[in-house]
């Protein structure tokens, strides 16, 4: 049986490098190419597949409904390609990534799945870096983060990872105080805890409840979610969370205070430069990341 004619592989690199960073002139620069050299091995992909993979003007390279297709279609193929190759290979060391994760999504949500990507990636291995403000660090001390932010930086790659509730999160015994209503003059008696880095939700979950002039007893500000819920828990103060770290923390200590829907001004996202995308360990954790829904 005769063998299956190959595409060109390198020009194949070419077109998912360039799909990949969002611009030829930067997938050049990465494989050590002329714009011009680039754009050749591209047509020659072209001509062999028979579809325009993209529109060229003014040195822009737009991709086709064509050349999407042919992406997604080829793509999970070079993954596995990668995989299997790794997977005979004494020659390659494992793959080291650099990640800054906030604790709380850490401990609630990458953790318990961890081992999938250990399974699927044996060789990746993960440095985890909790220290503040992770995405100042991005590309610098870190390969990537996953941060809670009402929308990262310019010039980052991003992905949404979520969208959140707020809600008013304490003891049952501090809701059985507080009551069914949201009574001013109660609330006012109250001490409230705040994240140092989500001021924001506190103003929301206020208009909401129509308690813009609400004047607390105390605000007490915590840069740790997870001492926010076991304060919470312990009668210290009502904490503004979000409602997936009530629902993930599974304590029956706490409960949320009834009131309307209060959609949280911040979200967690998926951070690192556009050019870590093809870092192989970026690469591999951003795929496995997106496909897990965490």
């Amino acid at each position: 049986m005769p063998s299956r004619r190959l595409p060109p592989l390198r020009a194949l690199e070419a077109f998912m490098r360039t799909v990949r960073l969002g611009s030829a002139r930067a997938a050049a620069e990465e494989i050590g190419l002329s714009p011009s050299a680039l754009s050749r091995r591209i047509t020659n992909l072209e001509e062999f597949v028979g579809k325009k993979l993209f529109t060229r003007a003014r040195q822009s390279m737009q991709l086709t409904d064509e050349g999407q297709a042919f992406y997604e279609a080829v793509n999970p193929h070079m993954e596995a390609l990668a995989r299997a190759v790794e997977s005979q290979s004494d020659n390659i060391a494992l793959l080291r990534l650099r990640l800054g994760v906030l604790p709380m999504f850490g401990s609630q949500r990458l953790f318990p799945r961890l081992g999938e990507l250990r399974k699927r990636h044996p060789l990746l291995h993960i440095d985890i870096d909790t220290a503040p403000h992770l995405e100042d660090r991005v590309g610098d001390t870190l390969d990537a983060a996953i941060i809670l932010s009402r929308g990262p930086a310019s010039g980052l790659h991003a992905v949404r990872l979520d969208h959140n509730l707020v809600h008013a999160i304490c003891s049952r015994a501090a809701a059985g105080v507080i009551g069914e209503e949201m009574n001013a003059e109660v609330l006012a008696k109250q001490t409230f805890l705040i994240h140092n880095e989500l001021p924001e939700s506190f103003v929301a979950w206020k208009k909401a409840n129509d308690l813009e002039d609400l004047e607390p007893a105390a605000i007490d500000h915590y840069d740790l979610g997870a001492l926010m819920l076991e304060a919470a828990a312990q009668g210290l103060g009502i904490a503004i969370m979000h409602d997936d770290h009530l629902r993930r923390a599974a304590d029956n200590r706490l409960t949320n205070l009834p009131g309307p829907e209060v959609h949280s001004p911040y979200s967690y996202w998926f951070v690192c430069k556009p050019t870590a995308l093809e870092t192989r360990p970026v690469r591999l954790f951003h795929d496995w990341l997106v496909r897990a829904g965490l």
